[in-house]
């Protein structure tokens, strides 16, 4: 055997849902920017779970069932109200509430197809309606129930903030569901496979992969990008706080990728979001010092910038809690999540690796009453 640390560069699995062909990210084989530029979310959740686009009727048929999801239902908003919710990391509420759900669900422990689609969509609407309770809970706040007309990035935007949503907010909130909604076989979604390949249920296997997303290497990253720069608080400030963390060999986060090349190919769309809404709420700072970063990151140590970068001065231009960064990844990836795991469900196979083992060999056992 070989031991290969992190598993960098072992393929575990066959898929047909993304991968990055000639260093550009694709779903179902479609390059993201094609994507990016011309879909809204719905269409790419149905991409990834379909293998193709939707024509009219599927895409509204899908719109019209995830609003349905999204509504709060009260046994969500008292558990919530049970909770020390200012004290109390969304992520992890996010990772507890989607355990609850499964207990109200019927379909939770069936495994044929006809329900393993109709849990899907109650996921993904789920996940809309969790974060978005929970953001309004915590500032004393009631839920705000979805429009039946809105698109789900519309629908976010109104019940995370009590109002009607902006077109660039729309339009903001909509690119970043669709550039986070997959990517290959990240942390997550690998730990979302090796969960359900014991069988186990689509709750349990979203539940595992909220927990690896909730780390600061994996999806924690946006969150870590705009604490560092709260720390910066000014553009001159950028460039001696960076030298100084890399003295003292310190990581920056949302700089670099593993299994890109040239740079990651989603960063530039959230870029120039992150320029647009900076100059328009008069905070350019966020966006200067950002670019600052990076041009010095990629001069002195070849990393660009990757996706987690730009979407932290996004987030935090649309007014939304730092804290609440990584629950909105998630609600993004989990439309991938559920995408590998159907595919894992339909062609299973035990994900049983074995360990390269560097202990002591052949120690003597030693009885209780001789041990020292």
């Amino acid at each position: 055997m070989t031991t290969t640390k992190g598993l960098e560069g072992v393929v575990a699995a066959e898929s047909s849902i993304s991968s990055i062909i000639d260093d550009q990210l694709t779903y179902v084989g479609i390059p993201i920017d094609d994507l990016a530029e011309n879909v809204i979310f719905e269409e790419v959740v149905y991409l990834l779970w379909h293998l193709k686009l939707p024509n009219k009727s599927e895409l509204e048929e899908l719109r019209k069932e995830l609003v349905e999801h999204m509504k709060v239902p009260e046994g969500l908003i008292n558990h919530f109200k049970s909770y020390d919710l200012k004290a109390v990391h969304p992520m992890a509420a996010l990772r507890t509430a989607i355990s609850y759900m499964a207990l109200g669900d019927p379909d939770a422990d069936q495994v044929d197809a006809e329900a393993n689609k109709k849990k899907a969509i109650r996921i993904q609407g789920n996940m809309g309606a969790i974060v978005t309770a929970f953001a309004r809970l915590r500032k004393g706040e009631e839920p705000v129930q979805p429009k039946p007309e809105y698109t789900f990035a519309e629908n976010f935007i109104y019940m995370l903030n009590g109002r009607e949503p902006k077109d660039i907010e729309i339009e903001a909130i909509d690119k970043a569901l669709v550039l986070h909604a997959d990517h290959e076989l990240n942390a997550s979604t690998f730990t979302a496979r090796v969960c359900v390949a014991t069988l186990s249920d689509m709750y349990s296997g979203i539940t595992a992969a909220i927990g690896a997303l909730k780390g600061p290497l994996h999806g924690g990253a946006n969150e870590a990008v705009m604490k560092m720069l709260s720390e910066i608080g000014e553009v001159d400030n950028a460039l001696p706080y960076i030298k100084e963390k890399l003295a003292n060999k310190e990581k920056i986060m949302g700089m670099g990728h593993r299994v890109y090349r040239n740079g990651d190919p989603r960063a530039k769309y959230l870029k120039e979001m992150s320029k647009q809404l900076t100059g328009l709420i008069g905070e350019e700072k966020w966006y200067e010092m950002s670019v600052k970063i990076e041009d010095y990151i990629k001069e002195e140590k070849g990393l660009p910038a990757n996706v987690d970068f730009y979407s932290a001065s996004v987030y935090h231009s649309l007014g939304i809690d730092h804290d609440l960064f990584t629950p909105i990844f998630a609600v993004s990836r989990t439309s991938g999540w559920l995408a590998h795991i159907l595919e894992q469900y339909e062609n299973n196979r035990l994900i049983r690796p074995r360990a390269d083992y560097v202990g002591p060999k052949h120690a003597k056992f030693t009885p209780l009453e001789n041990r020292e």
